[in-house]
């Protein structure tokens, strides 16, 4: 029988953030086609219910808690890959905040650096650390940005979060280019809004006064009747261009938001 573009069976996988959201529903999705999940958290408590569907660690996926932003706790982390599969296919850089909204002038610096340390340095620790297993491997990494930053700037206050969100496009175009020659492909996914837990990591300050004077109809996802979009979706594209079905591209961003960008921008 003919192997499915999709079919993911004997790779290995490893998802930031996998706890909730985007990183949780990939990294089922991904179990569901057959490759193994290492599943990376700050919190493994909330990865053990994770894994408890995908299978548990008797089914061959790894429970790994690091903070992203931390060079020796992801160094920790990959050692422990390398000493359960010694190989790792996949990357899905997944891990973010949307860390402190608030006007420039109130922003500070160790909100700033909080932010663009875990989802820009966090981004840069994972690809970096995982790039010795990815050149043996012709792998693929997916980074999760965001429309912020991108193709949406009317998120008054969201200074830090979309300028981290511009800067992991930028490094996955660069990326891409540099590790073609490995045969390593590199894309990002440019979620809007998404059902998921990521608000709880916002602290939005003072922003009122910063809105744009503009009315939106009911609703700002045109596609969908105004209903954000679902963890799921993202997964699935994540999926895509993970798989075989996306073997020639590499550097390039794909938006899942029911073109609430093009709308809202």
């Amino acid at each position: 029988m003919k192997r499915s573009k999709f079919d993911m069976n004997g790779f290995r996988a490893l998802v930031t953030g996998a706890g909730s959201g985007i990183g949780r529903s990939t990294a089922i999705s991904l179990a569901k086609a057959g490759a193994k999940v290492a599943l990376l958290s700050r919190s493994p408590e909330e990865l053990e219910e994770v894994a408890s569907q995908m299978g548990g660690e008797k089914a061959g996926h790894l429970i790994l808690s690091a903070d992203i932003s931390k060079n020796d706790e992801m160094q920790s982390a990959f050692r422990q890959i390398e000493e359960s599969w010694g190989r790792l296919d996949h990357v899905v850089a997944n891990a973010g905040i949307n860390g402190v909204w608030a006007p420039l002038s109130e922003i500070k610096v160790a909100e700033w650096e909080k932010t663009l340390g875990i989802n820009l340095t966090g981004t840069f620790l994972t690809v970096k650390l995982a790039l010795p297993f990815l050149k043996k491997s012709r792998g693929a990494v997916v980074i999760v940005s965001s429309v912020n930053g991108n193709r949406m700037f009317s998120n008054s206050g969201a200074t830090a979060y979309a300028c981290s969100k511009a800067a992991q496009v930028a490094f996955s175009r660069m990326t891409a280019l540099e590790f073609a020659e490995h045969g390593i492909r590199v894309n990002a996914v440019c979620p809007g809004a998404i059902r998921t837990q990521i608000d709880d990591s916002t602290e939005l300050r003072d922003i009122g006064e910063l809105h744009l004077p503009v009315e939106f109809p009911e609703g700002q996802v045109p596609l969908n009747d105004g209903r954000a979009g679902s963890s799921e979706q993202v997964a699935d594209a994540i999926l895509y261009l993970l798989s075989d079905a996306a073997s020639h591209v590499t550097g390039t961003e794909i938006y899942v938001d029911g073109a609430q960008s093009l709308f809202q921008g």
